[in-house]
């Protein structure tokens, strides 16, 4: 039992959740900033703001007490909890702000989570809790399964299931859901949500914590520019391609299918309808919480590796500028020996390296072309120069049909060129169409399927049909799509393209 119990003392001794149940001002500092960070889901909030309603709190507290309960200024209270080695706030000054915000840690809501299941429940279901994980257990077994035949075993038994239950309702046996059953659902479905949406701040700590170590191994790198780069990458991509990372994404990519967003939406709203349940204030609007939180979550990671990339310039900018100092010290010494004799000072060499010029280096010899310029000004002004030509130019907005495109690519994860003309029809003929084809976005991956053509017809300016067969085409964001490794490295070239006009 000892190891067991000195791997709880190392843990309870750096744990900040525990230093802050073990504080005097726990219920001070948990009602606070829980109903701010957890309770209201504030992931920023500025330092004035945070300290009026701290300063409010503390009036209310402190009301007729002689002596006060807490008699420290509320920025006073707000600095100490920030301090790292206390863990529970998070103080930073955001890009082109000079206030500082907060934020919660991971220990805060564990910490609040903690004490808030220390309240006693008249009802605890638990009917929920093992169809889930029943449901968990089956997913894993049979989606690991590689035989055809035990999946195929697997599907039709559930079909017939189905159609039991289907044969069932027909006849007007209809199972109802009773009251505790509908409860029991309901309470397992509010602590998931909680749950999930405290996780999305424990995601982006764990991704600052990535970037701190990486700043630590570039401040102290010893080896060449061309292996730190290697390095530094290379934890990058393991970001994306950890788990934490592919499921992060995975439910990131979900909460931005619209469809997806408003089944959720109908399905939350028929359930906080039911007679039976209480209704959780929070659910509300949780998936737009989550949508909030992830979107901030990604902000943190672009934002990070901005700061990643400014970080590598500043050092090549030090090292250049000692190269500089280096430079400016010789040329200092050099001036301080121009006036002494310098046979004195050693032994002189005629170059410090070997010249070397072969024969057929050297360029045969080519006499300057003379040009004749005419400095006289014609000027006829019988003749009047036709300037609509200048008019008659072309010019394809590309941002606009890179907007165009991204609201697609939003809705769906992968758009075909098709889908694009559908919803927004060609106004600048074959220069608009060549224009999709040539887009250059860092958030667009353009792919071409040449064992596909397709055809692409609009009406020009003089009335006449053109028909385009080029390829298909097709949309997507990278490194989201499943289609082949063209998504991750988009061709350079534009393909050939057949114009017929009828």
């Amino acid at each position: 039992m000892t190891p067991l119990h000195d791997d709880l003392e190392a843990t309870l001794r750096a744990s900040a959740a525990w230093r802050l149940l073990r504080t005097d001002h726990a219920p001070l500092i948990l009602g606070f900033l829980g109903q701010v960070f957890v309770e209201e889901n504030v992931r920023s909030i500025a330092g004035p703001d945070l300290v009026s309603r701290l300063d409010d709190l503390l009036f209310a507290l402190n009301d007729e007490q002689v002596p006060p309960r807490y008699p420290r200024p509320p920025a006073a209270y707000l600095d100490e909890w920030a301090l790292p080695e206390k863990g529970w706030l998070r103080k930073y000054y955001p890009q082109g702000s000079d206030e500082p915000h907060f934020d919660a840690t991971p220990a805060l809501e564990k910490a609040f989570g903690f004490v808030r299941s220390l309240r006693s429940r008249s009802f605890i279901g638990t009917q929920s809790r093992l169809n889930t994980i029943i449901e968990l257990l089956r997913q894993m077994a049979f989606g690991a399964e590689e035989d055809p035949e035990v999946r195929l075993t697997e599907l039709h038994r559930r079909r017939d299931l189905i159609d039991r239950e289907i044969a069932e309702v027909r006849r007007g046996n209809v199972a109802m859901l009773d009251d505790a059953a509908q409860r029991d659902r309901y309470q397992q479905l509010s602590s998931m949500a909680s749950d999930l949406l405290s996780d999305f701040r424990e995601v982006e700590a764990n991704f600052r914590a990535l970037d701190r170590q990486l700043r630590e191994q570039i401040a102290g790198w010893e080896g060449s520019k061309a292996d730190l780069l290697d390095e530094v990458i290379g934890d990058r991509n393991a970001i994306a391609e950890s788990d934490q990372g592919r499921s992060f994404h995975a439910f990131y990519d979900f909460l931005l299918s619209g469809e997806r967003q408003q089944e959720f939406t109908d399905l939350l709203g028929q359930v906080q309808s039911l007679p039976s349940i209480d209704p959780d204030p929070r659910l509300r609007h949780v998936h737009y919480d989550w949508l909030d939180a992830g979107e901030r979550t990604q902000g943190t990671v672009r934002l990070l590796s901005e700061q990643l990339r400014r970080f590598l310039d500043d050092q090549v900018w030090l090292e250049n500028r000692r190269v500089v100092e280096i430079l400016r010290g010789i040329e200092q010494h050099a001036l301080v020996l121009r006036e002494q004799d310098l046979s004195q000072l050693g032994t002189s060499i005629d170059e410090s390296a070997p010249s070397v010029v072969l024969p057929l280096e050297r360029p045969l010899y080519q006499p300057r072309a003379s040009l004749t310029l005419d400095s006289a000004l014609v000027v006829d002004d019988d003749v009047a120069a036709d300037a609509t030509a200048l008019l008659d130019q072309v010019f394809v907005d590309t941002e606009r049909l890179s907007g165009q495109v991204r609201q697609l690519v939003r809705q769906d994860a992968v758009v075909g060129l098709t889908d694009v003309l559908a919803a927004h029809p060609l106004e600048q003929g074959l220069a608009e169409l060549v224009a999709y084809l040539a887009l250059s976005d860092a958030d667009l991956a353009v792919v071409f399927d040449e064992t596909r053509p397709q055809e692409h017809q609009w009406t020009d300016e003089n009335g006449r049909r053109v028909v385009a067969r080029i390829p298909a085409v097709t949309f997507a964001r990278p490194g989201r799509a499943t289609s082949p490794v063209e998504v991750a490295h988009p061709p350079t070239r534009e393909p050939d393209t057949d114009v017929e006009a009828t």
